[in-house]
């Protein structure tokens, strides 16, 4: 899954958009992303202080992250992945990491979803939930359920979810309560050519 990315002033302007898996290196930047997310300020700021994406984690679960690589990152992009931290880019000085996500199989759960602070708005959101989608799909999923953070529901139902419940507040670390919904995963019809013995085209079967 490529694109390309051409708006001016977004940090990546002119880059490529891919959507890879993720690997044990990239714990640390995965870690830093949803320690700094500015989605959890204030009053949701318990529920990832201290949280780590962990190398085992990656490796047990299906991790997809979305770079941009083919230009060199502006603003805060840049900024907020290089200051501090140029050992855990070291391994992949052309990519700037702009958002992930981890899909459990087991239930199926869409367990984490982050989009870089500097990349909102740009459709990266979406792309994961695409890609997220496809990994279901192929995994003979049918649906996948995500509890989610409040002020991102309406995101999820933009992408096709719908609300299943609630799931109530867990003091001390999560002290609300969270909307719980559900993706369909969709089966795709694969059109199917035949052909009769003498040769001819025969019409395609849905």
């Amino acid at each position: 899954m490529v694109s390309r990315v051409t708006r001016v002033g977004d940090g990546v302007a002119g880059a490529t958009v891919s959507v890879r898996r993720a690997t044990a290196r990239d714990a640390r930047r995965l870690t830093r992303l949803v320690r700094g997310s500015r989605a959890y300020e204030g009053p949701y700021a318990p529920m990832i202080a201290g949280y780590r994406v962990g190398p085992d984690y990656i490796e047990t679960h299906r991790v997809f992250v979305a770079v941009a690589t083919g230009a060199v990152a502006t603003g805060a992009v840049a900024t907020g992945q290089a200051a501090g931290n140029a050992e855990a880019d070291a391994a992949r000085t052309d990519e700037r990491l702009l958002g992930f996500y981890a899909l459990v199989l087991d239930p199926p759960e869409l367990d984490l979803m982050f989009v870089a602070d500097a990349a909102q708005g740009l459709g990266i959101g979406r792309r994961l939930v695409e890609h997220m989608t496809d990994e279901a799909r192929g995994a003979g999923l049918d649906a996948v359920r995500v509890v989610s953070h409040p002020p991102a529901e309406g995101f999820y139902r933009s992408v096709g979810a719908r609300r299943t419940g609630t799931v109530a507040a867990n003091p001390p670390a999560v002290m609300w309560d969270r909307p719980e919904l559900e993706i369909p995963i969709p089966v795709v019809a694969v059109a199917v050519a035949v052909t009769d013995r003498g040769g001819s085209g025969g019409a395609p079967l849905s």
